[in-house]
């Protein structure tokens, strides 16, 4: 409740002091980092508040072992609730019961696995659980992380009252880069001040939408199901690219709350939203399905393409949808997207693509792994309900 009066209020009060497109100048990247979208591990999805040390070190050995790591997947992030009482200088500490080794130890043991190190924090003055926020802090808690070894920072927006967004992550933007230290970051604020507008001369990625759950389409207080998030994208593709990225949030791929087909669809779609691909599944104990779900490198590949066009919906009939983007060396992937009940046949044809009728292209279907072979005019496929097939186009 608290999170979701944060939201409406700061989407009253932002709403007139948003920028126009005509005020708006393509940004640049902030601090050099995120050249392609971030790929990761956050423990909000699955654990919420119920989290200490051995949760966020079993979660970096299965990076690891689960060939997550070999797949590109680089921060482990520490989200809400790791937060203690700041001490008499101010300094922010961890829980000292869930976090006893300390926040240090913690990222030296993550960075010994060869990963990277991620940490929240709230522009307010407390978090979304009620622990102490960085308004009025930033600086010293912006030196306090770099000393701490972190890499990565979810920056909140509860309990804001009537901050002015572009300032507020404006200042701990400025507090991460007086520290020396390259920390990626990440704006959580909900996607009520338009941060597309201007977030890309402030962080490397922001949320677009509210939070997610796990559902395939839906409301469930103040989150939206896979399809609400994906349906909040439309028309802001522009602003995305490399150093800079659109955030549909989380993913929710393994928890429990959608089918095999529908996680697939869920993993295909952010991957040609060029979104971050932050896991959000108990890593410990995932099946071998979620594992191939999460480690699909040709998925990942178009999701890291370099080229770093954010992909569009390009045609919808119905339930049935085309989304496709462009890649480095001129191909296409694409996604025929089935939201209905019952099994669709799904067709683009090359010009939709931006290709002659008459050019030969290759075909692969990326989750099966197998090429389709080349063809000539169009791409069609059946598609089941609350399904996705995904392909590469290579142009020949």
């Amino acid at each position: 409740m608290t999170r979701f009066l944060a939201w409406m209020a700061a989407l009253i009060l932002t709403a007139a002091a948003a920028p126009t497109l005509a005020q708006v100048q393509a940004p640049p990247t902030p601090n050099g980092l995120a050249a392609t979208p971030p790929m990761g591990w956050n423990s909000w999805n699955r654990f919420g508040c119920d989290i200490n040390e051995d949760v966020i070190r079993k979660a970096a050995d299965a990076m690891v072992a689960s060939g997550m790591k070999d797949a590109g997947y680089q921060y482990v992030v520490i989200d809400d609730c790791w937060h203690g009482a700041r001490d008499a200088h101010g300094d922010i500490q961890p829980d000292p019961q869930r976090f006893p080794s300390g926040i240090k130890a913690l990222a030296d043991y993550v960075h010994a696995k060869g990963l990277k190190f991620g940490i929240y924090s709230d522009a307010g003055s407390r978090t979304c659980a009620g622990r102490p926020g960085s308004r009025g802090y930033e600086y010293q808690d912006a030196k306090q992380y770099a000393a701490w070894g972190v890499d990565y920072l979810k920056y909140d927006w509860c309990n804001t009252s009537t901050e002015d967004a572009r300032e507020a992550y404006s200042t701990m933007a400025d507090a991460l880069h007086q520290t020396g230290r390259p920390i990626v970051f990440s704006l959580c604020e909900w996607g009520t001040a338009k941060p597309w507008l201007w977030a890309g001369r402030v962080g490397n990625l922001w949320r677009t939408t509210p939070d997610i759950y796990d559902a395939w389409q839906g409301v469930k207080g103040t989150s939206f199901g896979m399809l609400n998030i994906l349906d909040g994208q439309a028309g802001i593709d522009s602003y995305a690219g490399p150093g800079h990225w659109n955030d549909p949030d989380m993913l929710e791929v393994g928890n429990g709350g959608m089918t095999a087909d529908e996680y697939r669809a869920h993993f295909s779609l952010w991957a040609m939203l060029a979104a971050p691909l932050i896991a959000g599944n108990d890593l410990a104990s995932m099946n071998e399905e979620t594992r191939a779900i999460l480690t699909n490198r040709e998925v990942i590949a178009v999701d890291q393409d370099p080229l770093g066009v954010e992909g569009k919906r390009i045609l919808r009939d119905g339930s049935a949808e085309v989304w496709a983007r462009p890649l480095k060396g001129g191909g296409r992937a694409v996604v025929l997207l089935n939201r209905g009940k019952a099994a669709q046949h799904i067709s683009v044809a090359w010009e939709a693509l931006g290709y002659p009728a008459k050019m030969k292209a290759e075909v692969r279907d990326l989750w099966a792994g197998k090429s389709l072979g080349k063809l000539t005019g169009a791409f069609s496929a059946d598609v089941p309900s609350h399904a996705a097939v995904m392909v590469r186009i290579e142009g020949s």
